[in-house]
């Protein structure tokens, strides 16, 4: 029995879901941060540079494997490869990528959704820096605070996926993109009258190239990958969706601007801020979540409201890419098992739910309390280590290897040229030049450094 997979209305729809999937806590949580730490502004040119010669190219080659095939990830590469060919391991571990991330960046969420609700109660209200900051650690440890807000955000996510390609995922990034771009520019142009302002401007586009390491280089090429959402199968699948209309390379850059256009947006946002206020820029994770609230708690009343708009902000981008990592985990029960959209979508999310509880409790030692002592890490660390530093690169590595070296030339390049404006050759070529040599080169750069197998600080 063939079940109706969905499709999306328009090229403009794909473009608006798939930045959603892109635009997520990588770029308002993770990127001011990162930047922060390794200087400024050359971090963010080698970041641009990565992202059009290792991002934009394995971007392309996703999309191309999912409109190709017209399945998700491992019917992708059954259908391309073969039933019996080992490359069915790539769709497998893309699968295995969305659901493990899911079940750990949903609780990630849901301390946006924590801090959305207590900055309407203006929780920084006559407490001290110290008190505020410390919430955070409050709400670490909190079991049934973790949960709660774990299960809602899941709530979230699996209503705008049960609804559909369509009615679901593509109509609700049309709502929550155009609004996450609207409330950045406005929080913006407020930034813009802080006295920060120009101190923030220099940090983030100056060239401090003191204040950059090898790794720092790495760094950047590997936050240009996986802030695009590659390799856990989510362009691929909403490749899938795509008619034969659009051209893949096109909506790839568009899909690629928004992102870094978000995240550019976030520093310009962040920075001034912490620059007028004497906080420290290379104040790490905690940036958002323990340093923020407590420079609202100090803007006065004006400052439960901006609180209200950065963790809205969260919530919104944490969403649109939650629903890409349900959407890859659904689409292969309803490509490969024939279960219906509801089916599959309610299971799925709530298996996650489920897997992501020792994650949600990490901090407060109730759940598998030995795990650190045999892994190091807890267990929302070890997941996120394995997701990030693991299947992530291996499955761009092997991707951009497929595409590049083992597809079928033909079906290659009539997918990469259908639609219009990039059928002159030497935009294939060049594709085809960085998909081959550089991006796989620069991925097994970034595993060998995350791993520590070479400390790149060292050697050069």
């Amino acid at each position: 029995m063939s079940v109706d997979r969905g499709s999306w209305s328009s090229k403009f729809g794909f473009i608006l879901a798939a930045a959603g999937s892109a635009v997520g806590l990588g770029n308002i949580w993770k990127f001011p941060y990162i930047t922060g730490e390794n200087g400024g502004g050359v971090f963010v040119l080698i970041y641009l540079v990565s992202v059009a010669i290792v991002g934009i190219p394995i971007m392309i080659s996703e999309v191309v494997i999912g409109r190709a095939s017209q399945k998700s990830p491992v019917g992708a590469f059954s259908f391309l490869a073969g039933e019996n060919s080992s490359w069915k391991f790539v769709g497998m571990l893309g699968v295995a990528s969305g659901f493990i991330i899911l079940s750990y960046y949903s609780v990630v969420a849901g301390w946006a959704l924590n801090y959305t609700f207590m900055s309407l109660t203006n929780f920084f209200d006559g407490k001290t820096a110290e008190q505020i900051s410390g919430t955070f650690n409050t709400l670490y440890s909190s079991a049934g605070i973790n949960l709660f807000w774990h299960s809602v955000f899941m709530i979230l996510t699996a209503a705008v996926v049960v609804a559909g390609v369509k009615k679901g995922i593509e109509r609700w990034n049309r709502i929550l993109m155009p609004i996450l771009i609207l409330m950045f520019i406005i929080f913006a142009v407020f930034s813009i009258f802080l006295s920060g302002w120009k101190e923030a401007v220099e940090f983030v586009f100056y060239p401090h190239i003191d204040k950059l390491k090898p790794s720092g280089v790495l760094e950047a090429l590997g936050h240009a990958f996986f802030t695009l959402s590659l390799g856990m199968g989510a362009m691929l699948t909403y490749g899938s969706y795509l008619d034969k209309k659009t051209n893949i390379p096109q909506a790839a850059i568009y899909v690629s601007l928004l992102d870094t256009a978000v995240a550019l947006l976030a520093c310009m946002v962040m920075f001034p801020v912490i620059f007028t206020y004497g906080f420290n820029p290379q104040a790490g994770p905690g940036l958002v979540f323990q340093t923020f609230p407590v420079i609202f708690g100090e803007i006065g009343r004006a400052g439960m409201l901006l609180s209200f708009i950065l963790f809205t902000l969260l919530v919104f981008a944490a969403l649109s890419s939650a629903v890409s990592l349900l959407e890859v985990v659904t689409s292969y029960f309803i490509d490969e098992k024939g279960w219906d959209r509801k089916k599959a979508t309610l299971i799925t999310a709530g298996a996650v739910f489920l897997f992501g509880i020792p994650s949600a409790l990490s901090g407060t030692g109730l759940l598998f309390p030995e795990w650190q002592t045999m892994y190091g890490k807890n267990f929302f660390d070890t997941f996120d280590y394995l997701a990030s530093n693991w299947m992530l690169p291996l499955g761009g590595l092997f991707i951009s290897i497929y595409v590049g070296w083992a597809m079928d030339p033909a079906l290659r390049k009539a997918e990469f040229e259908t639609g219009g404006n990039f059928s002159k050759s030497w935009y294939y070529k060049t594709w085809l030049f960085f998909l081959k040599f550089i991006a796989p080169l620069a991925v097994i750069a970034v595993i060998l450094q995350r791993v520590g197998i070479i400390d790149f600080d060292i050697l050069f």
